[in-house]
C-alpha cells in the first residue's frame, strides 16, 4: 500500500521549502527543558495561522478519531454534534495558542490534559480506554506531522528531505508542549513512516464519527452570531461548502489511510484537487496579511516584527556618525 509519502507530486510542483537538519533526539529530561515557545523562525509559524488551515486541518480530524479509542472519546464526549461552530472555534483556538502563545502555551497544553481526564470508557473493540493513555493521545499529536505535509504538497509548497526533516523536529517540539513523553514520540521521519504505517494497519476503523465527518449531507446550522441574511441563504450555501470541504478532507489524507478506510478516490478526483490547489496557491499568498491569518496569528505576527523593529532601531542609532 501507498504510505502517503511518495503519491504523485502535483502536475506543477511549487519549488521545495529547504530546512538544515534537525537536532538530535535527547532524553525526557532534556525535552522537558526544550518545552519553548515558537518563534518566527519556525515552519509552523508561518502554516498553522494561516487561512488554510481550515481546509487542511479536518483531515487531521479524520485521522485522530478514526482510533478506536479517540472515535469512542469524541463520540461519548465531545459537544461536535450539539455545539459545531463552538467546538471548532475552541479547537482553533487552542491550536492557535499552541504556536502562538508564547508563555501560554505550555499552559493551554496543561489545561488540555486536565480537560481530558475525567474522559473514559469502552471503545469499538471492547477495550477500556482513557483520553489521556498515552498511545491515543500521542496519536492525536502524531496526525499533525502527515497533513501538515500533504497540505504542503496541494495548497503551501512541498517539503524537501530536509525541510520534512525540520517540520518532524517541529512537531515534537509542539508534543513537548502538549505534554507528550519523548518516548511516544518517534525519533525522526523514518521512524514515523513505520509507526504510522503500523498504526494505520493495525488501529485504524471507519468509526461512527469517521462516518460523519466524512458525510456531505449532513446537518450543520449556521455559524454562531450569523446575521438575518445569511441564515437565510445558508440552506443554498452550506450544501456546497459542505461538499468541497469533505472533498478536500478526502484528498489531503494520506492514500495508505484513504485505504484502510475504504474512501474512494479517482485520477479525476486527484486532478480536481491539483487544480484547486493551485488556485489556492494563487489567490492567499496575495491577501493582505489580516486576512490571510487568522487573528491570533496576525496579531503574533504584528507583535514580533515590532519587537524586531524596536531592537534594531538602538543598532541604527550607534551606528550614526558623531556630529
Amino acid at each position: 500500500m501507498d504510505s502517503g509519502r511518495a503519491d504523485h507530486a502535483p502536475e506543477t510542483t511549487p519549488e521545495p521549502v529547504p530546512g538544515p537538519e534537525p537536532a538530535p533526539a535527547r532524553g525526557d529530561r532534556a525535552s522537558r527543558a526544550e518545552t519553548v515557545p515558537f518563534t518566527p523562525d519556525t515552519l509552523l509559524w508561518d502554516m498553522v495561522g494561516d487561512i488554510r488551515v481550515l481546509l487542511y486541518l479536518p483531515a487531521a480530524l479524520v485521522l485522530q478519531v478514526a482510533h478506536p479509542a479517540v472515535g469512542a472519546g469524541v463520540d461519548e464526549h465531545s459537544v461536535f454534534r450539539t455545539d459545531p461552530w463552538g467546538r471548532a472555534r475552541r479547537s482553533l483556538d487552542s491550536l492557535q495558542l499552541w504556536v502562538y502563545g508564547g508563555d501560554r502555551a505550555v499552559e493551554e497544553g496543561r489545561r488540555l490534559r486536565r480537560l481530558h481526564k475525567d474522559f473514559r470508557g469502552t471503545d469499538t473493540r471492547d477495550r477500556p480506554y482513557h483520553a489521556l493513555n498515552p498511545a491515543p493521545y500521542a496519536w492525536v499529536h502524531a496526525t499533525g506531522f502527515p497533513v501538515f505535509l500533504r497540505a504542503a504538497r496541494y495548497l503551501f509548497r512541498p517539503f524537501d528531505e530536509q525541510g520534512e526533516r525540520r517540520l518532524h523536529e517541529e512537531a515534537r517540539r509542539l508534543g513537548r508542549i502538549l505534554g507528550i513523553r519523548e518516548r511516544d514520540m518517534p525519533g525522526s521521519p523514518e521512524e514515523f513512516w513505520v509507526y504510522f504505517g503500523a498504526m494505520v494497519r493495525d488501529e485504524l476503523e471507519r468509526t461512527v464519527v469517521v462516518e460523519e465527518l466524512l458525510d456531505a449531507r449532513r446537518s450543520v446550522p449556521p455559524p454562531d452570531g450569523a446575521g438575518a441574511v445569511l441564515r437565510r441563504l445558508w440552506p443554498v450555501l452550506c450544501p456546497p461548502l459542505l461538499r468541497l470541504q469533505v472533498f478536500v478532507t478526502r484528498g489531503l489524507l494520506p492514500p495508505v489511510a484513504r485505504e484502510r478506510l475504504d474512501i474512494v478516490w479517482t485520477a479525476r478526483d486527484e486532478r480536481r484537487l491539483r487544480l484547486f490547489g493551485r488556485v489556492v496557491r494563487m489567490v492567499v499568498p496575495r491577501l493582505p496579511e489580516r486576512l490571510r491569518y487568522l487573528p491570533a496569528a496576525y496579531a503574533a505576527r504584528r507583535a514580533a516584527r515590532a519587537r524586531a523593529g524596536s531592537a534594531a532601531r538602538p543598532a541604527r542609532r550607534r551606528r550614526l556618525p558623531l556630529g
